[in-house]
């Protein structure tokens, strides 16, 4: 239920939401007199505010029209409101001005610390670090703001916490958070415990006086900068805890402390270190595609096939993240979608439902024609079948078979069962997956028109677990991978959770 309530709106659209909520709570605060009102002055606050979304939305429309892109004005907005979170609030006109310029080198760095159209930095890391490197040019520091990172106050913690949270539910990124929140807080709290008398203190200075948790909820998980596969993930959430925690911890680690340049802090640094990790992992440019063909399966269900400029690489199972410009709805101009072509195919394909009162996203994806380009972002995902040797229980509900045909046109020598519930009178792919020789079990009202004499016809509404285990009567020795609509991939995760052999789940965000 939260995860399709979560799913009504974009990834961009919830973040704003989250970090806007927590913007009026810290001015509510300060108006209270919750936050230091020496510091926290509502009428500076709100001056910050508007100077680094003004200078933010505005570099973004610049830049784009430069590259000749489509400006991201929300974005720009989200960029503008984490670099709130991170400087003390200012009424001072060079103050701001250096604000404004760290929002417009933020921008800036989407376009000019980029390869081939993919972006390699965290936007706001990057333009921190720019900024604080040409004021050591400069060399005058008496307007150069230090970032604090603010949002890591008392009063603040627990709004920060939920809001955290429902970014990283929304993104199934939790587990990443955790890798990395759990390492910082204990070399922390290790590197603090030299400093405050007591245990308590250690404790308060961790949870309430270091950014962890929205370090971890707003600026780790930035997508386009994450490694394409879990385990990187977690490695460098590891490897970002390290860093992060470096300044407290080293003293006691090498007996002197390591000060690195201008650098008091190592937040940002943390970001700019596991983003490149990330991008030297990762599909290393920005995806080009020019429709060449699109087949109508009927009822609505459309495979459109795609020439990329360059080779793209894949696993089967993992997903792209297709941009389509357009006149957007509140959902934006992305999609995500799994890649149904076989690693190595020199086409990229994807499949979707379009019903007749769709979205505007989905008209202007039925309205391209051969030879349209659009562009995707890098590949990612962990729906990959394990080892050959390992059977499978492959569950998918409507238009979530299109991972499982990557799997199968890819020729994997694995021992599959396919449970399918499709809501179609006549069951897409039926061709495809027929000549896999995939023993299929479809689930449905009523059997499909051409249901082909080799597959199973259960009468039912929806997949239930019952279903699940009375098609396959060995489902305890398969790894099961459950891909579908989100209420029925968490109703189905929920009852087999403690699955011996496995459980895999496709998880989209939809941004």
């Amino acid at each position: 239920m939260i995860r399709s309530l979560l799913g009504k709106v974009t990834m961009y659209r919830l973040v704003t939401l989250v970090l806007a909520g927590l913007a009026v709570i810290a001015l509510i605060q300060a108006l209270t007199g919750q936050l230091d009102s020496t510091i926290f002055v509502p009428l500076d606050m709100l001056a910050t505010a508007a100077v680094l979304i003004a200078a933010s939305v505005a570099a973004s429309v610049v830049l784009a029209r430069i590259w000749r892109r489509r400006a991201h004005v929300e974005s720009a907005v989200i960029t503008a409101l984490l670099l709130w979170f991170l400087y003390w609030p200012t009424a001072d006109p060079g103050e701001l001005a250096w604000l404004g310029l760290v929002a417009v080198l933020a921008n800036a760095s989407k376009y000019l610390l980029a390869w081939r159209g993919r972006h390699m930095f965290n936007p706001v890391a990057a333009g921190v670090v720019a900024a604080l490197l040409l004021g050591e040019l400069l060399g005058d520091d008496t307007l150069r703001p230090m970032t604090i990172w603010w949002a890591a106050s008392e009063t603040l913690a627990p709004f920060v916490l939920v809001g955290a949270l429902a970014v990283l539910y929304r993104t199934g990124l939790l587990t990443m958070a955790l890798t990395f929140a759990i390492p910082a807080a204990a070399l922390t709290y290790w590197g603090a415990a030299a400093f405050y008398p007591d245990r308590t203190a250690v404790l308060e200075y961790v949870v309430y006086s270091t950014p962890i948790v929205f370090f971890a909820g707003f600026m780790l998980s930035e997508p386009f900068t994450l490694a394409p596969r879990r385990h990187q993930q977690l490695i460098l959430a590891v490897v970002a805890a390290s860093l992060f925690a470096w300044p407290l911890y080293s003293p006691r680690l090498i007996g002197e402390a390591v000060v690195l340049g201008p650098f008091d802090s190592t937040y940002e640094l943390a970001l700019l270190v596991v983003n490149l990790i990330a991008f030297g992992l990762g599909q290393r440019r920005g995806i080009r595609l020019a429709l060449r063909d699109r087949k109508d399966f009927g009822d609505g269900v459309h495979e459109l096939s795609f020439e990329p400029a360059r080779p793209v690489r894949h696993h089967a199972g993992q997903y792209l993240e297709l941009e389509v410009p357009h006149s957007a709805d509140q959902r934006g101009t992305r999609r995500v979608f799994t890649i149904a072509s076989a690693p190595g195919s020199d086409t990229v394909d994807v499949a979707v439902r379009i019903p007749e009162n769709s979205s505007s996203y989905k008209k202007a994806l039925l309205d391209l024609r051969p030879g349209d380009r659009v562009t995707a972002t890098a590949v990612r995902g962990d729906f990959v079948l394990p080892r050959a040797d390992r059977p499978v229980a492959l569950v998918a509900g409507g238009i979530g078979v299109t991972p499982f045909l990557s799997h199968l046109r890819a020729d994997h020598p694995h021992d599959a069962v396919l449970i399918y519930g499709s809501p179609f009178p006549r069951v897409p792919y039926r061709a495809e997956l027929l000549a896999s020789g995939t023993p299929v079990v479809v689930v449905s009202p009523e059997p499909p028109t051409d249901l082909p004499e080799q597959w199973r016809h259960i009468t039912a509404d929806a997949i239930t677990p019952d279903i699940i285990r009375s098609a396959v009567p060995d489902l305890s020795a398969r790894r099961i991978y459950l891909s579908g609509p989100p209420r029925m991939v968490s109703a189905l995760a929920a009852r087999f959770r403690g699955h011996r052999a496995g459980l895999r789940t496709d998880h989209f965000t939809g941004y």
